[in-house]
């Protein structure tokens, strides 16, 4: 009998599970790598009877890899499929990556549909969830509906939260990128200081 399972992971999510007889963690893949593995070995769990009595329950590293990669697919609702599956061997066979990119591709190819009913019907940004996005962008698709939440900063001049890059705040008019403005004529260049010829 194998003494240990191996998980892999197609994607760049990260996942934590907690099992009375453990924590696991299954890593994302890491940019230009096509998988991520975690090892996993047996353990065994305790049956409390509640009167000073107990029973070692030995579990095996195939049914733990089973069931917490069972619990990350099926976390998105019916069918769904996260990319985390348990391997025949000690790495994923071609034949098993294949199966489960088209797997993972046919369950984002139906979020992206399902978000594009909702843009459609409500044309707001509040229902369309983040694995929505996800899967629009692992497939590679520019929908209306996705957008990537941008970090801000606060004008010096007036506190108003503006996208970094600005060249002038239009709040108050304080000039953020004196660069950037001078080059779309938001400003006029500084007259040269007296002696400078």
């Amino acid at each position: 009998m194998k003494s240990d399972a191996v998980i892999a992971n197609i994607t760049g999510q990260q996942y934590v599970l907690h099992r009375t007889y453990g924590t696991f963690l299954i890593p994302g893949r890491e940019d230009g790598e096509e998988f991520s593995l975690t090892r996993v070995t047996a353990r065994t769990a305790i049956m409390d009877y509640g009167d000073k009595r107990t029973l070692p329950l030995p579990i095996s590293a195939r049914e733990i890899a089973e069931d917490l990669c069972r619990e990350i697919n099926s976390d998105a609702g019916e069918r769904s499929f996260l990319g985390v599956f348990v391997c025949a061997g000690n790495a994923p066979t071609e034949a098993e990556l294949r199966d489960a990119r088209e797997k993972l591709d046919e369950f984002y190819r139906g979020l992206v549909a399902s978000a594009d009913r909702e843009w459609e019907r409500s044309h707001s940004f509040l229902f369309i969830n983040d694995l929505q996005r996800r899967a629009a962008a692992h497939l590679g698709l520019d929908k209306e509906w996705y957008y990537q939440v941008r970090e801000t900063a606060e004008c010096p001049g007036c506190g108003t939260r503006v996208k970094p890059g600005i060249a002038k705040c239009k709040a108050c008019g304080a000039v953020l990128d004196r660069e950037k403005a001078l080059a779309l004529g938001l400003v006029q260049p500084q007259a040269e200081q007296a002696g400078g010829r």
